[in-house]
């Protein structure tokens, strides 16, 4: 049955999170000194939650934390350095998390760049946005299933229904690359995995869901600045505030409605109905195929392995 709530595309974050108490529970948002991981990190903080920043500028994270401490009168907000291209960076932060951990949002990534490569030789977008945070869940997952009742957020994009992950060559060595079908396969990544983690590890009490958080002006589309094809959606596209666009992720993470529930993925605070061409809402199938999302777990972890 399909999860619809009482919230829209307008809600805000604190919207949604109002009257969850999320006292002695502990978060983690990866991505949280910038755009709608601010907004997510400080709903979750005013719900009472310990919500710990993981991001590559631990500067920025510093001054995010304590603007969120003196907002919401919640001093257990903290900073660790996380880059998600990084695979020691990722494992470093995983061995160094002691006790449990409800929540984990990942919601940092980058989008729609230049072609760029890790020292492995991975496609950055994919490496960044779906390879990095499959490791640190996997990293997270013993924190995870000691909860007892964990949510894992997965930020993805209506970008998805562009790409989906393309198994014989994700990284681009022999196709030409085009960065709007990186972004989408790696968005695509996001889901699957979501679908996958949940059939693995409910029995250990872990959910997990995607979502589409909607257009926001952030320094996320650092990268569209000369595309014309973006320069003109823009014009009338309709923008969400960060606050909206960090709505549906402290939903998944916090409301009781999602108790249980996971592999779904939502929009505007309720799960997508699968997308219908050439409309550009809903979910594509590719992006649940329960084969795909065991296929791609499977790689993964090949790619991981050292």
């Amino acid at each position: 049955m399909r999860i619809t709530t009482p919230f829209t595309r307008e809600s805000t974050a604190a919207d949604v999170s109002a009257g969850v108490d999320l006292t002695g529970r502990r978060a983690i948002v990866t991505g949280g000194a910038s755009g709608i991981g601010v907004e997510t990190a400080r709903a979750l903080a005013l719900a009472g939650a310990e919500v710990t920043l993981a991001v590559r500028d631990t500067e920025a994270g510093h001054r995010t934390a304590e603007a969120i401490a003196v907002a919401t009168g919640n001093a257990a907000v903290a900073v660790l350095h996380l880059e998600l291209a990084d695979r020691d960076s990722v494992a470093k932060l995983a061995s160094d998390w002691q006790g449990p951990l409800h929540i984990l949002v990942n919601n940092a990534g980058v989008m729609v760049e230049p072609l760029n490569r890790t020292p492995e030789g991975w496609e950055h977008q994919f490496a960044t946005n779906h390879l990095g945070h499959f490791g640190l869940a996997l990293g997270l997952h013993d924190a995870l299933a000691s909860a007892g009742d964990a949510r894992i957020v997965a930020v993805s994009s209506s970008a998805h229904l562009r790409s989906g992950v393309v198994f014989d060559d994700i990284h681009f060595e022999r196709r030409e690359y085009d960065p709007w079908s990186a972004y989408g396969q790696s968005k695509s990544a996001n889901v699957l995995f979501a679908v996958e983690a949940t059939r693995r590890w409910a029995a250990d009490g872990i959910t997990a869901n995607a979502l589409m958080p909607g257009g926001i002006r952030t320094n996320l589309q650092r990268h569209q600045a000369d595309d014309a094809e973006f320069a003109e959606i823009a014009k009338t596209y309709p923008w969400k505030t960060t606050e909206q666009g960090a709505s549906t992720s402290v939903l998944l993470a916090v409301s009781p409605l999602l108790a249980g529930v996971g592999g779904r993925y939502f929009e505007d605070n309720n799960e997508a109905e699968l997308n219908i061409p050439p409309s550009h809402d809903g979910v594509a199938a590719h992006a649940l195929d329960p084969e795909a999302a065991t296929r791609l777990w499977e790689v993964s972890l090949e790619l991981l392995a050292r």
